[in-house]
């Protein structure tokens, strides 16, 4: 099972930019389907956006299609998620997740992901 490790949270005003990273290890990477996911507290997580292993396909939140980006480089075992013009509505615990190749409706259901990074908090002031 793959072993993950976020970075890149902190502190943001609205309309500025975040680059979270994660950093993965003890598994074949390239096999798995990445995602972000996010949680505030009370709430339930949700999907942020997905890649699949080779990159072939991706899939976003409707609340952040056009601002948020999610890439991956395999050979740097690391997938990233950009995030751009930021609102306080973005503010929550975000999560690194594995999925083993994870195909459509399925790449947004938080159940069919195997490995979570230990989440970094990623707060948007107004």
């Amino acid at each position: 099972q793959v072993q993950l490790v976020e970075s890149g949270g902190g502190l943001v005003q609205a309309g500025g930019s975040l680059r979270l990273s994660c950093a993965a290890s003890g598994g074949i990477f390239n096999r798995y389907t990445m995602a972000w996911f996010r949680q505030d507290p009370g709430k339930k997580r949700e999907i942020v956006a997905a890649i699949t292993r080779n990159a072939g396909i991706t899939k976003y939140a409707d609340s952040v299609r056009g601002r948020f980006t999610i890439s991956r480089d395999n050979a740097k075992l690391t997938v990233y998620l950009q995030m751009n013009t930021l609102s306080p509505e973005d503010t929550a615990v975000y999560y690194c997740a594995a999925g083993f190749a994870l195909y459509s409706d399925d790449m947004a259901d938080a159940k069919r992901y195997e490995s979570w990074g230990q989440g970094t908090q990623v707060t948007v002031s107004s």
